[in-house]
């Protein structure tokens, strides 16, 4: 997995993986969680895969293996003129082939209530509804966050079993 060329109509891009922590690119994965503590305490312990377009990382994704038989999609966030073109969902297959490899039998990954777009990219991607940790952005974040008009109180947490 250190470089797989993917063809994205007409576009190609490479999914590799970061090796120095101190490459992650920040700005991207703000995107999907605006806690920089966060984002740094499960980036430096999972494993981080960016996509390069024309030298540019426009996605990335940290996966974590939390046990021999489980991995956490911590974070995955595609550059804003890039979304809505199916990157998401490469990256989303992407994590889901180096986890199996992995052997894990199950993938967890958690988003906002308000995370409309996202909940339906991840169930698009076979990922099914599996709990909800009521309050987890309010007793979390210290800002509100809002999305879609929408604020993000409770995390939905949803699997994907092989």
């Amino acid at each position: 997995y250190r470089g797989d060329k993917v063809l994205d109509r007409k576009r190609s891009f490479i999914i590799k993986q970061i090796t120095e922590k101190n490459q992650l690119p920040m700005s991207l994965l703000l995107l999907a969680d605006p806690s920089k503590e966060q984002v740094m305490s499960y980036a430096l312990k999972g494993e981080c895969y960016i996509a390069v377009e024309a030298g540019e990382v426009v996605g990335v994704y940290v996966l974590l293996q939390k046990d021999e038989h489980t991995a956490e999609i911590m974070n995955v966030a595609v550059a804003e003129p890039r979304q809505g073109k199916g990157l998401g969902k490469k990256l989303i297959l992407h994590a889901l082939d180096v986890a199996k490899s992995l052997g894990v039998k199950k993938v967890e990954i958690g988003t906002g209530n308000s995370s409309i777009g996202q909940l339906a990219l991840y169930e698009k991607c076979g990922f099914q509804k599996a709990s909800i940790i009521e309050n987890y952005f309010i007793d979390n974040y210290p800002e509100p966050i809002f999305e879609n008009g929408i604020q993000c109180r409770d995390m939905v947490r949803l699997t994907f079993v092989f």
